[in-house]
Parts: C-alpha cells; structure tokens; sequence
C-alpha cells in the first residue's frame, strides 16, 4: 500500500512538473497603455523635440503598425482593448458619470489569462469604473495599484488605490506605478503573467519632476503643429516632459526582463489611447484628442517578441485597439472565446511574418458622448470623416483634398457603411444610459463626487466630474444624489468624507434613500486643509486641485434591495457653509 501510494505520487509529482514545465513556456504579457500621448510623441516617428529610445526600441526590435487606430477619448480605448469588442457593445460611451464603465458581463482580456492560468496585475489608470463589480479586481486582476477614476488632480505621492483599499501613493504617480509593476514581475518570474501598465501621462494635470522637465524649460519646440498659432508651446514643454519620463520608465521595466532573462519569452506591447491633448507636432495629421480625424484617433502600435515577430517588422493592415485581444490570445495559444462575439481579428500572421492585406477591412471610429454622434471609417487607403468627405491617406495624410466627388461609388459605400454602424451604436448608447451604480455587491462601496448629482447651491469644484469635489453647500435645501442599485440588502456603516472651515461646524449631516430612514451625524471638528502643492504644474491656471478628507461616520443606515435615490442632505445648520465633500463609503455591517 505504501510503495503504491509512492508510486502514485510520484507519478502525479511527474505529472505536476510536466504541467509547470509547459505553463513556464508560455509567454509573459506586458502591455503599455500611456494617457494623451500622440502618435508624434516618440522620436522614432520623427519628432526631434524629444528622446525616446526605450519605447522606440521596442520597434526596432519588433514590430510597428503603421495604420493603427484607437478611440476619441480615454476609456472607449480601454474598453475596446480590455474586450476586443467596439466599445458601444461594452456598455462605455464617455469618460465619467457613470458612461465609463465596462459593463459587468463582458469578458477581459484579464478573465481570459487568468483562467488560463496567468498571474495577472494592473498598475494606473483603470478608468472603467469604481465600484464592484467595475473595479479591476472584479475583471480578471488579482493585483490592482492606481486610480480608478479618469482624471486625477496630483502627481506626487497622492491617494490611490490597492485592491480596493484607499493608500498614499509614494512619489511621482508615474514612477510609482513602474514600482509596482516590477515588483509584480519580480514575484511572478517563475510562472506566466499578464503585466498590464496604463500610465496617466501626459494627461493633465501637467505634472513633473524636474530632472525631466529642466531639458524642456524654457525651450522653443523645433517642430510645432501644422497650425503653430493654434499651439500652446508652454503645454507643449510639459508634454514633451512627461513623454520622456514615460520612455524612462519603460527602460525600466525592460530592464527588469533583461536581469531576470525572461525578455526572450515575453511579449510586450506599447500603444496610446487617443491622441495628443494640445496641439503640438503630430505628423501633419488633423485633429486632436476628442476628434475622430487622423490626429485624434492614430497611435503607435509596437509589439516585441525575440525570436518569435521579426525585427524591424512594418504591419500595413489597417488595425485598431479591438485587435489586441484576439492578437495576443493566439500568440500565446490560449482561448479567446469570451462567450460574447468580439469585432477585432488576431493579427498573429501578420506578427510572424506572413502577412495576408485584408483590402476591404475597415475601422470604425464613433464619438457618442454628448451632441450628436460622430462616425468615420478608415481603411488601408481611405478615410470618410462625419461629414462624408472621402480623402486619400495615402497621399493625403493630413486630410487636406475631398476627393469624395471623384470616388462616389466608394464614398457612397463607405457612408452607408458609417449610418449602419452609427445607428447600431447609438442604440446600444441608448440602451446603456441612466445605469445606477452598484452598492453592496462588495462589502465597500464608494460613491464618489464624480458620480453624484448636485441640487441647490452646490457646485462642483471644477467643470470635470471625473477629478472634483463638492462645495458652496450654504442651504438645507441643498443636496447630492446618487442613482444607486443595491444588489444586497442590509445594514451599512455610512462614511461622509468632508472638509469644513473654523466656524463652520455644528450641522447635522444625514444620508438615506428617498423616501426611507436617514443615518446622521453632526460636525463636531473644524477640518480644513491646505490644496496639495502645485508647483510640480508646469502650466499656468490649472483647473485641478486636491486635499486631504476627514471621514465622519453618520452611523449606521438600513438599505433595500433594489434601484433608488440616496441623498446626501443636511439639516440644523450653524453656519453659512456646510462641508465641502469628497463623496460617501458604504461598509456592509451584518
């Protein structure tokens, strides 16, 4: 009996160390997602006002496509990245309030490495929603360190995010998101892992250290946008700045697969979510972020993998952020079957040198954020903007001749093509609008600022929800609301995070659903600190600011399962001025 149950052992021993051996094959993941960064941000591409030699190198010693296209604005990219899917299908339309989030049965390209057995880690801006189920632990990420939100008001050392528990972040944003990725690395060399990196930069705020930003101060750009009054040369400075400590940190990273020699089985991918936020050099293309023309939705796309995509390798196919997901599923042979039909096409051939032109391939680029929509669509050759004017990319790359009059029959098509797929889209716009916002599917819920709606005399901190706060709160009348649902009944902890002058304390502040209890508490403490430094801002007149909260717990608050309003109002009040807020924590109790 004991010899055999040796024997069995050791068989399953072998059988253990076969199935490590053949998980150690398969290949690690690391994806860069950089925030703002124009396809004219890298010197590879011609720009002379800065260096980047670590992402540019990545080119060179793999592949780069040329014809590569993301969305307008950030989170549609991310959507589309994370599911393959045209961002519409996801349940994302915009950037905040809400219109962010990737709905909760999509699949991720995270769902899909970890159940293949891949060790799985983000690091930065996630920016596809907040609560649970949104929250990248809930799609696929064991290992979650950032911001969730679109926007963020400070760089250095300011709060973030840890699997979902509120810490001080240590440094420059940037470089502490490196941090962490590499640890990752470190801890999972000896077993495949998906490391995806969506750093923040060069969005605004404009923040950065000085050892970047002194080569830049003070200098005027060689090269400058096709229409240089249009360009704001002291933005430029920053964004240039920035660039270079993203190349920075890159070098970084890859350094980090040299010591550790897994950069001959890792797969690393470098592209930006839309384009440039200023008007600076971009290749003559037109437009910029928020715009569906060249410059606003044209990226880099490098992808390296020694020995497996030939060095130096250029990829003509028109391609876009739907692509990632199929792509890296077969090179790394795991399914790419997320139960949902997906819109992008592996373009693994193509990687390995076998590539096959798809001539009538098109990308869809839609804008459905607030206004009327906007669609283009850009094949290997041609570009139909949202106005039907048809251009030659290949001799026009910066969208200057409608040749719309001398094609018909292809601008014709072309627009039939742009309606369908607009109408199609909208809908599913539609459909997705007006989604409350989870609570108690996690124990934490958080509602912040940016998801709440303002009645009275409140006004928000600045005209961005994503990176704002709540203030002139001066009336009883006054009050904030959040559409919630919740998805488990019960009793929870309500938190109010606030600031409030010297002299301003003494009200009552209560949260509860309309038309049911309330759970209050007044002010007892004065809590007024100073806005964060900006002195690190390199551009004058910001609309970005950031302090510390003072948690006030209001007791505890009974909720019903099911959709409703949760108001935030107050009552008894002292003062001319209530609180400022930073937005509520729900903490299920029972």
């Amino acid at each position: 009996m004991i010899l055999n149950m040796r024997v069995i052992l050791l068989t399953l021993g072998f059988v253990l160390l076969q199935l490590t051996a053949v998980a150690n094959d398969q290949p690690n993941v690391v994806v860069f997602l950089t925030d703002d960064q124009g396809w004219g941000d890298l010197s590879i591409h011609g720009n002379t006002n800065l260096s980047t030699p670590n992402i540019d190198s990545l080119a060179e010693q793999g592949a780069a496509f040329n014809q590569f296209f993301v969305c307008a604005v950030c989170a549609p990219t991310r959507a589309e990245f994370l599911t393959g899917r045209y961002h519409p299908r996801t349940g994302v339309s915009g950037v905040s309030q809400g219109s962010e989030r990737l709905n909760p049965d999509e699949t991720t390209i995270a769902d899909l490495f970890k159940a293949a057995g891949y060790a799985t880690g983000a690091f930065g801006k996630w920016h596809n929603g907040t609560q649970a189920p949104y929250h990248p632990n809930y799609r696929g990420f064991e290992e979650y360190y950032g911001f969730t939100s679109g926007h963020w008001g400070h760089y250095f050392s300011p709060p973030l995010d840890h699997n979902g528990k509120p810490v001080r972040g240590k440094g420059y944003v940037v470089d502490d998101f490196t941090d962490h990725a590499i640890r990752f690395i470190q801890e999972n060399r000896d077993q495949p892992f998906f490391c995806y990196i969506p750093y923040n930069t060069p969005h605004s705020p404009m923040y950065v250290p000085d050892r970047f930003f002194d080569k830049f101060d003070g200098v005027d750009p060689e090269m400058r946008h096709r229409d240089p009054k249009k360009e704001d040369v002291s933005w430029t400075r920053a964004a240039l700045a920035m660039c270079e400590n993203i190349d920075w940190n890159v070098g970084r990273v890859l350094k980090t697969l040299d010591e550790l020699k897994l950069s001959d089985n890792t797969i690393v991918v470098f592209f930006c979510d839309n384009g440039p936020n200023s008007w600076r050099w971009n290749g003559g293309f037109k437009g910029k972020k928020g715009s569906i023309d060249e410059g606003g939705v044209r990226s880099p796309l490098f992808i390296r993998w020694p020995g497996q995509i030939p060095e130096g390798s250029k990829i003509k196919q028109v391609s876009g952020a739907i692509d990632l997901l199929p792509t890296l599923a077969e090179l790394t042979d795991i399914p790419a079957d997320g139960g949902k039909p997906i819109d992008g096409i592996s373009l693994a051939r193509e990687l390995k040198g076998h590539p096959e032109l798809k001539s009538e391939r098109a990308i869809f680029s839609i804008r459905a954020m607030g206004g009327t929509p906007t669609v283009s669509i850009r094949t290997n050759r041609w570009r139909l903007d949202n106005d039907g004017h048809l251009f030659d990319m290949a001799k026009d790359p910066g969208q200057k001749t409608d040749v719309a009059e001398s094609h018909k029959k292809l601008a014709s098509r072309l627009l039939k093509q742009a309606n369908e797929h607009k109408r199609e889209m909208v809908e599913l716009v539609e459909a997705n609008a007006d989604r409350p916002f989870t609570v108690g599917y996690a124990k934490h819920t958080t509602l912040p600022a940016r998801d709440g709606i303002e009645h009275g005399n409140i006004q928000r901190s600045v005209r961005s929800p994503n990176n704002s706060f709540f203030k002139n709160w001066t009336s009883k009348d006054d009050s904030i609301t959040w559409s919630v649902d919740v998805v488990n009944a019960g009793t929870y902890e309500a938190i109010v995070y606030y600031t409030c002058a010297d002299g301003d304390e003494g009200a009552v502040i209560r949260l509860g659903m309309d038309g049911g209890k309330y759970a209050q508490a007044r002010v007892t403490e004065a809590w007024d600190p100073p806005l964060y430094d900006k002195s690190m801002e390199r551009v004058a007149d910001s609309h970005y600011f950031m302090k510390d909260w003072k948690p006030l717990s209001l007791g505890k608050l009974k909720l019903e399962k099911g959709h409703g309003i949760l108001r935030l109002g107050s009552r008894d009040i002292k003062s001319s001025r209530v609180i400022d807020t930073i937005g509520v924590e729900l903490i299920r109790v029972d």
